[in-house]
Protein backbone atom coordinates (compact mmCIF):
# COMPACT_ATOMS: atom_id res chain seq x y z
CA UNK A 1 0.00 0.00 0.00
CA UNK A 2 2.90 2.36 0.76
CA UNK A 3 4.32 1.74 -2.71
CA UNK A 4 0.98 2.63 -4.29
CA UNK A 5 0.78 5.79 -2.18
CA UNK A 6 4.27 6.80 -3.34
CA UNK A 7 3.32 6.30 -6.99
CA UNK A 8 0.08 8.23 -6.61
CA UNK A 9 1.78 11.17 -4.94
CA UNK A 10 4.28 11.33 -7.81
CA UNK A 11 1.54 11.81 -10.42
CA UNK A 12 0.77 15.17 -12.00
CA UNK A 13 -2.57 16.79 -11.11
CA UNK A 14 -3.95 15.72 -14.51
CA UNK A 15 -2.85 12.12 -13.98
CA UNK A 16 -4.38 12.12 -10.50
CA UNK A 17 -7.66 13.36 -11.94
CA UNK A 18 -7.63 10.51 -14.47
CA UNK A 19 -6.94 7.97 -11.71
CA UNK A 20 -9.86 9.32 -9.67
CA UNK A 21 -12.15 9.21 -12.72
CA UNK A 22 -11.23 5.60 -13.42
CA UNK A 23 -11.66 4.58 -9.79
CA UNK A 24 -15.08 6.21 -9.52
CA UNK A 25 -16.23 4.55 -12.72
CA UNK A 26 -14.94 1.17 -11.61
CA UNK A 27 -16.48 1.40 -8.15
CA UNK A 28 -19.80 2.69 -9.35
CA UNK A 29 -19.79 0.86 -12.69
CA UNK A 30 -20.99 4.17 -14.12
CA UNK A 31 -19.69 5.28 -17.47
CA UNK A 32 -20.61 8.64 -18.95
CA UNK A 33 -22.60 8.21 -22.09
CA UNK A 34 -22.98 4.43 -21.78
CA UNK A 35 -25.77 2.53 -20.07
CA UNK A 36 -26.91 -1.04 -19.60
CA UNK A 37 -30.61 -1.69 -19.31
CA UNK A 38 -31.94 -5.20 -18.71
CA UNK A 39 -34.20 -6.23 -21.57
CA UNK A 40 -32.84 -3.58 -23.96
CA UNK A 41 -30.48 -5.01 -26.60
CA UNK A 42 -29.97 -8.01 -24.35
CA UNK A 43 -28.66 -5.82 -21.54
CA UNK A 44 -25.57 -4.92 -23.59
CA UNK A 45 -23.81 -1.61 -23.02
CA UNK A 46 -25.38 0.98 -25.31
CA UNK A 47 -24.89 4.65 -26.04
CA UNK A 48 -27.12 6.45 -23.53
CA UNK A 49 -30.59 7.14 -24.90
CA UNK A 50 -30.17 4.79 -27.87
CA UNK A 51 -30.28 1.12 -28.71
CA UNK A 52 -26.85 1.28 -30.31
CA UNK A 53 -24.57 -1.22 -28.57
CA UNK A 54 -20.96 -0.32 -27.94
CA UNK A 55 -19.86 -3.67 -29.38
CA UNK A 56 -21.52 -2.77 -32.70
CA UNK A 57 -19.53 0.46 -32.94
CA UNK A 58 -16.32 -1.37 -32.02
CA UNK A 59 -16.96 -3.98 -34.69
CA UNK A 60 -17.69 -1.30 -37.29
CA UNK A 61 -14.40 0.38 -36.41
CA UNK A 62 -12.54 -2.95 -36.67
CA UNK A 63 -13.94 -3.36 -40.16
CA UNK A 64 -12.10 -0.17 -41.10
CA UNK A 65 -14.70 2.54 -40.53
CA UNK A 66 -13.32 5.85 -39.34
CA UNK A 67 -15.10 7.84 -36.65
CA UNK A 68 -16.37 10.16 -39.39
CA UNK A 69 -17.84 7.20 -41.31
CA UNK A 70 -19.46 5.85 -38.14
CA UNK A 71 -21.00 9.27 -37.40
CA UNK A 72 -22.28 9.39 -40.97
CA UNK A 73 -23.88 5.96 -40.54
CA UNK A 74 -25.33 6.90 -37.14
CA UNK A 75 -26.35 10.58 -37.50
CA UNK A 76 -27.93 10.57 -34.04
CA UNK A 77 -24.47 10.08 -32.48
CA UNK A 78 -21.83 12.69 -31.72
CA UNK A 79 -18.06 12.54 -31.49
CA UNK A 80 -18.49 12.63 -27.71
CA UNK A 81 -20.69 9.52 -27.90
CA UNK A 82 -17.93 7.72 -29.78
CA UNK A 83 -15.30 8.85 -27.28
CA UNK A 84 -17.44 7.41 -24.48
CA UNK A 85 -17.89 4.17 -26.43
CA UNK A 86 -14.14 3.79 -27.04
CA UNK A 87 -13.36 4.45 -23.36
CA UNK A 88 -15.94 1.90 -22.26
CA UNK A 89 -14.72 -0.67 -24.78
CA UNK A 90 -11.13 -0.26 -23.64
CA UNK A 91 -12.07 -0.73 -19.99
CA UNK A 92 -14.39 -3.69 -20.75
CA UNK A 93 -12.50 -5.39 -23.57
CA UNK A 94 -13.48 -8.95 -22.62
CA UNK A 95 -17.18 -8.04 -22.41
CA UNK A 96 -17.10 -6.33 -25.81
CA UNK A 97 -15.20 -9.20 -27.42
CA UNK A 98 -17.70 -11.73 -26.08
CA UNK A 99 -20.63 -9.67 -27.38
CA UNK A 100 -19.04 -9.44 -30.83
CA UNK A 101 -18.44 -13.19 -30.90
CA UNK A 102 -22.00 -13.93 -29.78
CA UNK A 103 -23.40 -11.62 -32.45
CA UNK A 104 -21.27 -13.22 -35.17
CA UNK A 105 -22.46 -16.67 -34.10
CA UNK A 106 -26.13 -15.63 -34.18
Amino acid sequence: MDELRTHLLALTPEEKAEVVRLLVQTLGNVWPGVEKTPGIVGGDACITGTRIPVWDLVQYRRLGASDAKILEAYPQLTATNLAHAWQYAEAHAAEIELAIQQNEAA
